[in-house]
């Protein structure tokens, strides 16, 4: 059946609320608490006067010297001297470095332990080096951040999430021995139907089902017992990071936003879309929902399955997995069609793969550089390439939703516009509704994947992305790219500078808590 003959809708749950007004309650009274210690200690003002002086010298002073990004040392500061005794008591508990390092080093193990299992042909770089020299510092990067560089590959671009899901479905219906399926939102509708209905059939023929999905993602739209009812068919599942069991801890925070499906090791899809009917525009949510994705058939999609396992691997409990039974069935046509899975996450702090990766695409573009995101939330270093790019003389382009899914952070992605404007980068509104699309090209290469132009994707969550340089590919990406311009807005800055001044101050506000959104 064709998605769009599917009937979507729209399904919440009572035990999701009260799971995630549980959590909020414990976060509320940590605040509360917090608030009654400054309360009570006001009366004894004058005594801890100067140590507050001297515990906020030492948090700036420790703040400055951190490693992390600067929007994030800014936030802190801004709480700190905002709040004088319950910023302080924050900044302990959420704010300071060694939060959570040891479950970290946890996670990181286990990240290393997988990447042995990728392997590292040196000839290709070799050939990179050569022949295609317009991409050979990305691949080098990449390369030395643990992400190996594959060629023998066909990549598909799809510029709707009907359209991906389409295919997926139809690629799972013909699997013979496994299936690695994650996602961060899965919700109840027609298109999980379908899904659920494809993988009972699938596991009635032997096949193996690996369903990851964050707790976060899921927990609002599928019920209480959703993953006992899976597990009970015959699915292996994991959740990714319980809400409940960090609600005392930054960690709580960390999602994982990856998807990826694998199937036989041989094809891998990645990509903003989830398993909610509004993904494939069965309901409409925000307007029209334009979402983007690539189908992966070759080497590559190697990357894929070592990252799905990763994951799978963290959301267990002491379990090691031996990756080599999930190894390519087919032997692949030899072309020079270059790709690189690069995943990343907050593990990685303050190096950050991803957004390493992006300035490098930004850094090599001489031509033009064009960008999809439903978030636009720069850190100042990003704001800066991207305004050198464009001073450089290369078309510079954004496209971000006309209808916001997150009210707030929409107006701070507007608030994002003005600087780029006034550098010659071009803003544009998609309007018809929503696009979750999120694509970075140049002329040479780009990326299709999980991954926002803002803090949240580049530092707190766990992302994930294909690197390609093909010039089909980037033709087709670039192709959809200036059809979606055709029904967007072009911002100007006149338009952006007239907007009112109380959301001028309110964006001003709003932007010191940035980090968080």
């Amino acid at each position: 059946m064709k998605i769009k003959q599917l009937k979507g809708k729209f399904n919440s749950h009572l035990s999701g609320f009260l799971r995630a007004g549980l959590v909020g309650a414990l976060v509320l009274l940590q605040f509360s608490v917090i608030i009654a210690l400054s309360l009570w200690l006001r009366s004894y003002t004058v005594y801890f006067y100067l140590i507050l002086e001297v515990l906020s010298l030492f948090v700036v002073i420790t703040l400055i010297n951190d490693n992390r990004s600067p929007s994030y040392k800014i936030a802190w500061v801004c709480i700190v001297l905002l709040l004088p005794i319950s910023g302080h008591v924050m900044y302990a508990l959420w704010g300071k470095s060694t939060a959570n390092k040891k479950l970290s080093n946890v996670i990181k193990a286990k990240i290393e332990r997988g990447n042995t299992f990728h392997t590292y042909e040196e000839h290709i770089l070799e050939e990179i080096r050569e022949d295609y020299k317009e991409i050979e510092r990305v691949s080098n990067y990449m390369v030395s951040e643990g992400f190996p560089m594959f060629k023998n590959n066909q990549i598909t671009y799809y510029a709707m999430g009907e359209d991906t899901f389409d295919a997926m479905f139809d690629d799972i219906r013909k699997a013979k021995h496994f299936i690695l399926i994650e996602f961060f939102i899965v919700a109840e509708g027609g298109l999980w139907d379908e899904l659920h209905s494809i993988l009972l059939d699938k596991i009635k023929e032997g096949v193996e089902v690996k369903f990851l999905y964050d707790d976060f993602g899921a927990m609002i739209r599928t019920p209480k017992n959703f993953r006992r009812i899976l597990e009970n068919e015959g699915i292996q599942v994991r959740v990714f990071n319980p809400i409940h069991k960090y609600t005392d801890k930054l960690y709580m925070n960390y999602r994982s936003h990856q998807k990826i499906v694998v199937i036989d090791g041989n094809i891998g899809y990645t990509g903003g879309m989830n398993i909610a009917d509004e993904y494939a525009n069965l309901i409409e949510r925000f307007g029209v929902w334009k979402d983007s994705a690539v189908r992966v058939y070759g080497d590559a999609v190697w990357g894929l399955t070592v990252t799905f396992l990763e994951m799978w691997e963290i959301a267990s409990s002491g379990e090691y997995l031996d990756y080599t039974i999930y190894k390519p069935t087919d032997v692949f046509e030899k072309n020079q069609t270059f790709a690189c899975v690069v995943a990343d996450g907050p593990v990685n702090n303050p190096s950050n793969p991803i957004e390493n990766t992006y300035k490098q695409i930004i850094y090599s573009a001489n031509d033009y550089l064009y960008i999809t995101t439903p978030y636009l939330i720069l850190e100042e270093d990003m704001r800066l390439a991207l305004i050198m790019a464009a001073r450089s003389g290369v078309d510079v382009r954004i496209i971000t939703p006309f209808i916001p899914d997150k009210k707030h952070v929409k107006i701070l992605t507007n608030y994002n516009y003005g600087v780029l404007l006034q550098n010659g980068i071009r803003i544009y509104e998609y309007t018809p509704g929503f696009i979750h699309a999120k694509s970075i090209i140049n002329e040479n290469c780009g990326i299709v994947g999980t991954i926002n132009m803002d803090y949240r994707s580049f530092y707190l969550h766990y992302e994930c992305g294909v690197f390609m340089s093909e010039a089909k590919i980037i033709a087709d990406i670039k192709a959809d790219f200036m059809k979606t311009l055709k029904v967007s807005k072009e911002i100007s800055f006149e338009e952006w500078n007239r907007r009112p001044a109380a959301l001028k101050l309110y964006q001003s506000i709003l932007n010191i808590f940035s980090t968080q959104m």
